[in-house]
C-alpha cells in the first residue's frame, strides 16, 4: 500500500494521520490536530435518524462550510514539513454536513453502475436531490437495505489537499478516495473487536464539538444515528448522551445494548461510570489500535491516539479494501478525477486533438513523400559527383596535351624558320658540291658556320685558279690565306676562306 495521509475535517478542527506500510503492518508516522479558522461551524443537533423505516432524511439547515484559508493551509504545511507529500496518497474523510445519508430499500442488482443509477433515482424521488452518479456509494446496512452516502457540493477536505498542493507549487496531490467517517469507524470496530452474533453494540465517538452514534448488530452495521452537536467543549452533563442514545435505539430498532465502545476525545472514567449506570448490562470498553504500529509517536501522542480514531479507521478500511476484506465507502467525484489527470481535456480539447492528429498525419505524409524525392535527388547528386570525378580525371589527362598543343605554334614557327634556314644552307652546299664535282682538284676538309650568314671553309686545291674561280662564284667571299703545301709528289695549296651563305633565287 502506498503511504497515506488521512485528513478528517471535524468542525473547526482538522485531524491528520500520516502512515506507511512496513512489513505488512501500518506504521503511524505522525498525527496532529490543526485548527481551521475558516472552517465550518459544528453540525446541528436535530432529530435526524437513519431508521430503515424513515421516509426522509434532511440536512436543509446545515452549512456546507467555507473553503480553507491561506493560514489554515500554512498551518498544515508547517506540520508536514520534511515529508515528501508527492509520494503519499491522500484520503479525505467526510461526515455531516458534507456527507448525506440515504437508506435504499429498492431493487438490488449485481451491476454496480445499474445499482447506482437506481439509487440516484430513489434519492431524487424521496429527497428531491439530483445526486451525481460519481458522488454516490453504498454499503450493506442489513439484509434488505443499502446505506448510501452521497455528496452534493465540493468537499472541504479535498479542497484543503488541493490548496496544500498549490502552496508547494504542484497542480495536485493524489486523492485516491473520499471516505465516510461513520462507515469507516464501523468497519474498523467490526473487524478488530469480536462480538456475539446476537449482540447489539454502540460505538460512540466524542469530538470537540460533535459526537457520533453508530450501532452494530453482531459484526454488521445496523444503524447510524444523527450527529450530536455535543462535545468536550460544550458538554455539561452526560445525561444528554443517554437521551439521544435511547432515541436512536428506538429509531434504529435496537432493543438493548450489549457493548459500548468509546473513542474520540473523551474516554474518561466518569464517562464509563455513567454508561455503566445507565446500561448496567453493557460491556463498556475503550477502542484499541493494536493493528497499528505506534512506535514512531511520542508517549503522549500514543496515549491520545483515540482522538484520531476516524482518520485511522479510514486508513484501515483503505488497506483492507485492497485485499477485499472490507467494503467501505469510496467516493471520488469526476471533477477531482479530472484535476488529477496528467492531461486534462474538454470536448474542444478532443476536437483539437483530432485536428492535431489529422494535421500531423498530413504533414508526416508530405515529409515522407519529400523524403522519397530527396532520396532520388541524392542518387542523382551521387551520379553527377561520380561523373565529375571522371571528368576531372579526363581533364587531368587533357591538360598535358593542351600544353603541348599550346606550344605547337611555337614549335611550328621554329620548324618553319629552321626549314627556311635549311633551304638556304642546302642551296649553298649544293653550289659548293657542284663546283667540286666540276673541278676535280678542289677539296673541303673543314666547314663551320660563324654566324647566321657567314661560314668558314678550309681545304686543299691543286690549282690556284680553281680557288679564284670558287671565290668568284660565291659573292662576297674573302680568301684569307693560301699556303703551298706539297701533297705526295704533287704541288698542292691549303686555303682558308670566309664565304657568305647564298640565298636561293626566287622561282
Amino acid at each position: 500500500m502506498k503511504p497515506v495521509v488521512s485528513i478528517y475535517c471535524e468542525g473547526v478542527e482538522t485531524k491528520v494521520t500520516i502512515v506507511s506500510v512496513e512489513k505488512d503492518k501500518v506504521r503511524v508516522l505522525k498525527s496532529f490536530v490543526a485548527s481551521m479558522v475558516a472552517g465550518s461551524s459544528a453540525p446541528r443537533s436535530d432529530d435526524f435518524s437513519l431508521d430503515s423505516s424513515a421516509d426522509d432524511i434532511s440536512f436543509d439547515s446545515l452549512d456546507s462550510g467555507a473553503s480553507p484559508g491561506s493560514s489554515d493551509v500554512s498551518a498544515l504545511a508547517s506540520e508536514m514539513a520534511g515529508i515528501k507529500l508527492s509520494q503519499f496518497s491522500f484520503i479525505p474523510v467526510i461526515t455531516e454536513p458534507s456527507a448525506n445519508f440515504h437508506v435504499y430499500e429498492g431493487e438490488k442488482v449485481s451491476d454496480r453502475k445499474k445499482q447506482i443509477e437506481l439509487i440516484a433515482n430513489d434519492i431524487l424521488k424521496v429527497k428531491g436531490i439530483l445526486a451525481a452518479k460519481d458522488s454516490i456509494d453504498y454499503v450493506d446496512l442489513n439484509d434488505k437495505a443499502y446505506l448510501c452516502v452521497f455528496i452534493e457540493s465540493s468537499v472541504r477536505c479535498a479542497e484543503l489537499v488541493n490548496s496544500l498542493a498549490s502552496l508547494h507549487g504542484r497542480r495536485y496531490y493524489k486523492i485516491d478516495s473520499i471516505k465516510s467517517a461513520e462507515v469507516a469507524l464501523a468497519n474498523y470496530v467490526s473487524k478488530t473487536t469480536k462480538f456475539f452474533p446476537e449482540d447489539y453494540t454502540l460505538i460512540i465517538h466524542i469530538g470537540k464539538e460533535a459526537s457520533k452514534l453508530i450501532f452494530l448488530e453482531g459484526q454488521k452495521l445496523k444503524h447510524i444515528g444523527t450527529t450530536l452537536d455535543v462535545g468536550t467543549k460544550n458538554l455539561h452533563t452526560y445525561d444528554v448522551y443517554f437521551s439521544k442514545i435511547l432515541l436512536e435505539m428506538e429509531n434504529g430498532g435496537v432493543p438493548r445494548l450489549d457493548n459500548v465502545v468509546l473513542c474520540g476525545d473523551d474516554r474518561s472514567e466518569n464517562l464509563m461510570l455513567s454508561f455503566y449506570g445507565t446500561f448496567p448490562e453493557a460491556n463498556v470498553i475503550d477502542l484499541k489500535f493494536d493493528s497499528f504500529d505506534l512506535g514512531s509517536l511520542g508517549e503522549e501522542s500514543q496515549k491520545e491516539i483515540s482522538t484520531f480514531s476516524i482518520p485511522l479507521a479510514a486508513v484501515f478500511e483503505y488497506q483492507k479494501e485492497e485485499s477485499k476484506e472490507v467494503k467501505g465507502i469510496n467516493i471520488l467525484p469526476k471533477y477531482i478525477q479530472e484535476n488529477q489527470k496528467f492531461l486534462q481535456f474538454g470536448w474542444h480539447s478532443y476536437v483539437m486533438l483530432a485536428i492535431l492528429f489529422v494535421t500531423t498525419f498530413f504533414y508526416t505524409f508530405l515529409i515522407l513523400s519529400k523524403f522519397s524525392e530527396l532520396s532520388l535527388l541524392d542518387k542523382e547528386i551521387a551520379r553527377l559527383i561520380s561523373m565529375q570525378k571522371m571528368n576531372e580525371e579526363i581533364i587531368s589527362q587533357i591538360t598535358p596535351l593542351s600544353n603541348r598543343i599550346a606550344n605547337f605554334d611555337n614549335t611550328q614557327s621554329i620548324l618553319d624558320s629552321a626549314a627556311v634556314g635549311t633551304g638556304v644552307w642546302s642551296h649553298s652546299l649544293d653550289n659548293i658540291s657542284s663546283f667540286m664535282e666540276r673541278r676535280r682538284n678542289f677539296w673541303i676538309t673543314f666547314l663551320e658556320s660563324t654566324n647566321t650568314q657567314d661560314f668558314l671553309i678550309r681545304g686543299y686545291t691543286l690549282s690556284r685558279s680553281s680557288l679564284t674561280e670558287f671565290a668568284r662564284e660565291n659573292d662576297a667571299s674573302i680568301l684569307k690565306n693560301v699556303l703551298y703545301e706539297p701533297l705526295r709528289d704533287k704541288n698542292a695549296f691549303s686555303f682558308t676562306l670566309n664565304a657568305k651563305i647564298k640565298n636561293k633565287p626566287a622561282q
